[in-house]
């Protein structure tokens, strides 16, 4: 039903048009038959919520001049809020005449911060950087040294570019920043106004005269705590006046500190004081961007009315504080009028995200990888896309690596009587064998062990009587016998005749039958050693043997 009304204003407009060309082709002519008179032609007057170009430029809605209403984003009604604006560099302490549009408002002065020139007190210096910009402004909250002054409280001030309107909400926005905790313990920031400019600065000439409030033409607007250390914090004080404001004041709180305290010192900068629509009115989401009931959201009040657009183009029949996009990507604002005023939320760029992840399968030969339906048994780089959870377009890149199925060759020896494992697999004595195995990745991995013994002599008896044979008991091996780490020789009392411990070369590791020097009697004796094989495995041989003369 909604195309067909659209259709039909469509040929209505074109049937306005048309008339108005007939129209302006008769006055024409008519002016051609008496050149004396003169003849205005009514121009059509744009609509900015039917998504038509009603007034024939080729401009629809808000990108025609016709539909102007402003941006709602927060310009603060405080003139050079980042004190960037300058006269002057300052060269010391209470220079705040420096920053532009800003007053001195207490006789106890604020401070002027500016990377062109003074950067504050020796020992309390500001966290840098500044949250916006080259300066700010530093103030105290009493004074404590030679000179005690609880009341000496420090405010900076400034005239309003335009008042604060009774009974509508404001939002003030602002950075406090924090020297060391000693000299920026916790504090209550203050809000102050005044109906008048001319009541800006006050106190004049009484350095005790403490808050603004103290003067009956001055407010208080609000208050917000904060604390910190060498850093900046945001911090927001929303108010309503009950009366019109011109002129403001900011600093600490009318709460005198005790007269023993040090002297406390903070820093402002950023100041955003604005009506609060222009903070809160802009495009919010609900759900996932690619989710059908993805949603764009401004704030509902009841006495608002609503219009989205697309490309500044109406969407006809948007009127809600909510709107669907339904995957239409493109360039979303919303019109919020109250009857008097209007505000366009800031636009939002509205993309259908798009998902990737990658899968990287590793199959064997003969084998297959299934994903969404399909079946990959080649090695390559492959893209498949799918719906995500969330309704996205989700891009996958399958890596799929063939692993070949592998074959090793393994040559290694034992003692006889040990086990030597391939896996699952133990292996006793000297022979050649095939296990096969399965890789991490589930492939058939074939081992071909070539199995055989160590060869280690160690003889059992030896006869020491100098006669150039087997005068020596010793243990002989190939190149496989890297080391003797200990060798040890026993009589049959358990005593210890021989023994040593890693021997620079096997050549060494030999017992001549003597103890001290005194050659043992015939009989059985026992040995134990340790052995070092090519394998950099330890191993303890022992056993018995006969000296013989």
């Amino acid at each position: 039903m909604s195309k067909y009304f659209d259709v039909v204003q469509i040929l209505l407009n074109s049937f306005r048009q048309w008339l108005l060309l007939a129209c302006t082709f008769s006055v024409f002519i008519t002016l051609g038959m008496m050149p004396h008179k003169k003849f205005v032609v009514p121009l059509l007057v744009e609509d900015c919520a039917n998504g038509i170009d009603d007034d024939g430029d080729s401009l629809i809605d808000l990108n025609d001049a016709d539909c102007i209403c402003k941006v709602a984003e927060p310009v603060s009604l405080i003139p050079n809020p980042s004190f960037e604006e300058k006269n002057c560099c300052p060269k010391g302490w209470s220079q705040l005449y420096c920053a532009d549009g800003w007053i001195q408002a207490s006789e106890a002065t604020t401070d002027y911060l500016h990377t062109c020139g003074w950067m504050g007190w020796n020992g309390m210096p500001p966290p840098l950087p500044f949250p916006d910009g080259d300066a700010c402004v530093g103030y105290r909250d009493g004074r404590y040294g030679n000179s005690k002054n609880p009341n000496w409280k420090e405010y900076t001030g400034a005239c309003l570019l335009s008042p604060l309107k009774a009974r509508v909400k404001y939002r003030f926005e602002f950075h406090i920043g924090f020297t060391h905790y000693y000299n920026s313990p916790p504090t209550n920031v203050t809000f102050f106004g005044t109906t008048n400019c001319d009541y800006l600065p006050f106190g004049i000439g009484n350095q005790y005269f403490g808050c603004p409030t103290n003067d009956n033409n001055w407010i208080e607007l609000g208050n917000v705590p904060a604390s910190g250390a060498n850093n900046w914090w945001k911090k927001t004080i929303t108010i309503t006046p009950s009366q019109d404001i011109y002129a403001i004041a900011i600093g600490p709180s009318c709460y005198q500190l005790p007269r023993d305290s040090i002297d406390t010192y903070y820093f402002f900068d950023n100041l955003i004081l604005a009506d609060e629509r222009d903070f809160n009115y802009k495009i919010t989401t609900a759900n996932h961007p690619c989710n059908n009931n993805f949603q764009f959201v401004v704030p509902k009040e009841d006495n608002l009315t609503y219009q989205w657009y697309k490309e500044g183009i109406a969407i006809v029949g948007a009127t809600n504080s909510t709107y669907q996009p339904k995957q239409k990507e493109g360039v979303y604002q919303a019109m919020i009028q109250d009857g008097a005023s209007c505000w366009l939320t800031p636009a939002y760029v509205y993309s259908v995200p798009v998902e990737s992840s990658i899968v990287s399968p590793i199959i064997c030969p003969d084998e297959a990888f299934s994903f969404n339906g399909k079946v990959f048994t080649q090695q390559g780089i492959y893209t498949e896309t799918i719906r995500s959870v969330n309704n996205c377009d989700s891009v996958v890149t399958i890596y799929v690596t063939v692993a070949e199925n592998q074959q090793t060759q393994v040559n290694a020896k034992v003692f006889e009587g040990e086990t030597y494992k391939v896996g699952q697999f133990n292996f006793y004595n000297e022979g050649n064998y095939e296990a096969t195995l399965k890789t991490q990745y589930g492939c058939d991995s074939l081992v071909q062990l070539n199995l055989s013994y160590y060869k280690v002599f160690i003889p059992n008896a030896f006869s020491p009587n100098d006669d150039g044979v087997n005068d020596y008991f010793t243990i002989l091996g190939n190149n496989d016998l890297k080391q003797i780490s200990s060798f040890k020789v026993f009589n049959r009392w358990g005593e210890v005749v021989y023994a040593i411990d890693k021997a620079a070369f096997l050549s060494e590791v030999k017992w001549d039958g003597r103890n001290s020097g005194t050659l043992s009697p015939e009989g059985i004796y026992l040995y134990v050693a340790t052995l070092i094989m090519d394998d950099d495995i330890e191993r303890t041989v022992q056993g018995s043997f006969l000296l013989s003369l």
